[in-house]
């Protein structure tokens, strides 16, 4: 029963490696690209962070926002984005294609440059790394997925390694049974940092993100604070993970004709509301401090967000957890509403609001930058050394895949992988698809044998 449960865990782990190799050194190689995306950023678009245009004019930022939408005709700001010194202040810009542009505003408030959203480094990373830069439910449930069968793979190749003499001395050791020493050593390192690191990144995945997220906001005890007033409806990227989908407060309605019109921003009567300039002077008195993103207001009855993360994917804008928040402004007085801090969240939301900057290497500074590129480059070498040591046993001519179970199911067995199935339910939900060709195969194999025995 022992050499079943193992031929069949060695067989499993097999074909998950063969299928999910290509998408697992994709995601690794992105997201060592996105690990450096602010060192690079800072050298590749040092101009539009931190240099002057040519303009020596001093403007007030709502006169530097105008001017950035007079020369993008077409585009509106939803978001100013106000950085410490010495980056410049980003302006967030789309249109009605739902396009977007980055513009940079010097000290003086003048337009530096522009940049397409799609295309800066940092996007194009986190695209191929969460979406392989294709998009799609499909895809964003495929790369969710291959970080499932991730910890399949390490957490069985941890047992059988265990269980195996992998890791035993030998003399006169062959290619392959270096390769499959080295691949046992290496991956049985890795086993726990590269968990941590995949288990970081799924609150942001498509099916289990949504899971944790939803189980944040249904249990504010160990998740996220609920504030029961009318959401905003602008786009609210930058917003902390923990508080991205809480209900803000409303704006006082000014008058009627505010209260009766629901279109968006950009097409609303703006003479109405508080400039940024005393935006930022309320931000002030608010006691908030740079780096945070403003988002506008989508429809008359919505709010100011000014908002501080730790995980926004922007250069110059993260924070560390303790300090994240959320403030709701009113749109039209400036009255501060309500703020939510990293100290009202649940334990959920606080375990995610640190574990995200682990996972994207910003937590700690340099070492965690360094920490997370060393399990990742050891994660591609357990997957080279893994293919290495198949190819050495490979036939000419066929897979050579390890040997079908000749025993049915062991309860050891049909528990881990349900265990595996609770805590990620996209995982459990392909193992039917798996259960089922391995039951085909089966049959098959059955058949044939009772076809050569008559």
């Amino acid at each position: 029963m022992k050499t079943s449960y193992y031929n069949r865990l060695w067989r499993w782990h097999f074909y998950a490696a063969l299928f999910i190799a290509p998408l697992l050194i994709t995601l690794t190689l992105s997201g060592i690209g996105y690990l450096f995306y602010t060192n690079v950023e800072n050298k590749a678009y040092d101009h539009l962070f931190f240099g002057n245009s040519a303009s020596l004019e001093k403007l007030a930022i709502d006169e530097g926002i105008e001017k950035a939408v007079q020369l993008n005709k077409g585009y509106s700001v939803a978001k100013v984005i106000v950085l410490d010194d010495p980056y410049n202040t980003r302006l967030t810009m789309t249109n009605q294609d739902g396009d977007q542009k980055y513009v940079f505003l010097d000290d003086h408030y003048e337009v530096v440059g522009t940049q397409n959203a799609k295309y800066t480094f940092s996007n194009m990373m986190r695209e191929i790394h969460s979406s392989l830069f294709v998009g799609g439910t499909a895809v964003n449930y495929l790369v969710e997925l291959a970080a499932c069968w991730a910890i399949f793979l390490l957490l069985t190749g941890l047992y059988m390694t265990m269980k195996s003499r992998a890791l035993k001395k030998r003399k006169n050791s062959s290619k392959r049974q270096k390769s499959r020493k080295w691949h046992a050593w290496v991956g049985t390192v890795i086993t726990i940092p590269m968990i941590i690191i995949i288990f970081t990144g799924l609150p942001w995945s498509v099916f289990m993100g949504d899971f944790i997220y939803s189980a944040a906001q249904k249990h504010p005890s160990i998740g996220t604070p609920m504030l029961k007033q009318q959401p905003p409806e602008s786009d609210r990227s930058e917003i902390p993970w923990a508080t991205r989908k809480n209900k803000a407060p409303s704006s006082e309605v000014e008058n009627e004709h505010h209260a009766g019109m629901q279109h968006m921003q950009d097409k609303q009567d703006q003479s109405a509301m508080i400039s940024i300039e005393q935006l930022i002077n309320k931000a002030d008195e608010a006691t908030i401090q740079k780096p945070y993103t403003i988002n506008y207001p989508s429809t008359e009855k919505g709010v100011y967000t000014v908002s501080k993360s730790s995980n926004t994917g922007i250069t110059g804008l993260d924070v560390n957890p303790d300090d994240e928040m959320t403030a709701y402004f009113d749109q039209y007085s400036g009255k501060f509403l309500s703020k939510v801090g990293y100290k009202e969240y649940g334990i959920l939301a606080k375990w995610f609001t640190w574990g995200i900057p682990l996972h994207e290497g910003h937590l700690f500074g340099w070492p965690n930058k360094l920490l997370n590129l060393a399990v990742c480059l050891s994660f591609l070498l357990v997957i080279f050394l893994g293919m290495k040591t198949w190819l050495t046993r490979k036939r000419k001519g066929e897979l050579s895949a390890p040997p079908v179970a000749s025993n049915g199911l062991s309860i050891s067995f049909v528990f881990f992988m349900v265990f595996l199935g609770m805590i990620m339910p996209l995982f459990g939900l392909s193992l039917i698809a798996v259960a089922f060709i391995e039951g085909v195969l089966y049959i098959k194999k059955k058949e044939k044998k009772e076809r050569i025995a008559s």
